[in-house]
């Protein structure tokens, strides 16, 4: 791409991202009272209509549908979809002008500019291009505006259900110059720690479930330790974090139950079912010293690592494009979060992720960097031409 087509991109980009900024797509599963994904699934349906691709609406929950554009190829080269997602998750702390994107430098910022409405735009963009190039290809390309990402997934896992494909890229922003090969799975666990209600005076009656819940948490932390000192090579260390305490009922009554929500890891090779494991020999240790106490864990969400597997074509594809436009060869990564690639890769087809640097994701000054989408679109094109013909 000469300069002056990207600089005619960038003037694009920053239009499109700008105008899916402001529209409102945080997530109602995660902020309840949040409009999901209807309008800005409306938006990119109006902007698609003109190409004359293939184009579906599916209504996966109420108001909340996967945008998915086909563009038939001409026959005898593999498929590829690209996927990015459309529903937001954010800090309300920054509300007022988390909808109003400004552009600092190369930097854009604004509420899911980064994770994942850069992403969108610039595949839109690439689609865009393909189509009104003349360019055909033999293999058709899919590109997927997904819903529900940042909760249960369902977006993708109706995508993969619904829509043929033989190979994938999940566009996120974990940084140009990598390719994202394997990520950690996670659960979010409630741990309910039962005690037992009595009057503030009567400590020989009652049964302190917060006080037994802090003990659990203390030996969690330890655990989270000890992953520390063994990180996976790629993914890091496992992660966890303790993200919502709710228990007792007054300052005049021992609490009853005391329930914490967790965010947990998982490796490649693990199952959430090895976490809960660890939870509950801490559970046993704490019983030995203090009889009384009693707990139970609640898998509310499970996801399973991803690895990447069978993707050695669509690798040669994306390493080429890359050299291509960075002139240095693609860097296989890991990460410590979870997105999509994994329910993609579990339905049988070969994926990686590749994005733009971005920062402040889920936080107040979320930010991307302009010129990394760019160059990211320019590593799609390249690849979709070799991988698709």
């Amino acid at each position: 791409m000469s300069q002056r087509d990207r600089v005619g991109r960038r003037a694009e980009l920053e239009t499109l991202l700008a105008d899916l900024v402001r529209i409102d797509s945080r997530n109602p599963w995660l902020i309840p009272g949040t409009p999901g994904e209807a309008e800005v699934a409306a938006f990119v349906v109006d902007r698609l209509r003109p190409l004359q691709v293939e184009l579906a609406v599916d209504e996966i929950a109420p108001g909340r549908p996967n945008v998915i554009a086909r563009w038939r190829g001409l026959g005898g080269a593999p498929s590829l979809c690209l996927n990015a997602h459309i529903d937001t998750v954010g800090d309300a702390s920054w509300s007022a002008r988390s909808m109003r994107p400004v552009v600092q430098g190369d930097r854009m910022v604004g509420l899911g500019v980064a994770d994942d409405k850069g992403h969108a735009a610039i595949q839109l963009l690439v689609l865009e291009a393909f189509v009104r190039s003349g360019r055909r290809l033999r293999g058709d390309l899919i590109v997927a505006f997904t819903m529900d990402e940042e909760a249960t997934s369902s977006g993708t896992m109706d995508l993969v259900a619904r829509h043929q494909m033989d190979a994938a890229i999940v566009v996120e922003p974990f940084g140009i110059g990598r390719a994202i090969v394997t990520h950690q799975g996670f659960g979010w666990l409630d741990i309910i720690v039962h005690g037992k209600a009595a009057h503030g005076s009567a400590p020989d009656v009652g049964i302190d479930a917060i006080g037994h819940a802090a003990e659990v948490l203390r030996r969690l932390d330890r655990l989270g330790a000890t992953w520390a000192t063994k990180p996976h090579p790629l993914n890091g260390a496992t992660v966890y974090h303790a993200s919502t305490v709710n228990g007792g009922t007054d300052y005049a009554t021992y609490p009853a139950s005391c329930t914490i929500g967790i965010e947990i890891g998982t490796q490649p090779g693990e199952t959430i079912a090895n976490r809960v494991g660890d939870i509950v020999s801490i559970f046993d240790d704490i019983q030995a010293e203090e009889p009384d106490f009693s707990a139970e864990v609640v898998v509310r969400l499970d996801r399973d690592p991803f690895e990447a597997s069978g993707h050695e074509a669509l690798w040669l594809a994306l390493d080429d494009a890359h050299r291509a436009v960075l002139d240095r060869p693609l860097e296989p990564a890991g990460e410590n979060a979870w997105m999509d690639a994994a329910l993609m890769q579990a339905a049988g087809i070969p994926t990686l992720s590749i994005g733009a640097s971005g920062g402040n994701l889920h936080a107040s000054d979320e930010w991307v960097s302009l010129t990394d989408l760019i160059a990211v679109g320019e590593i799609l094109e390249g690849a979709i031409q070799r991988y698709c013909g």
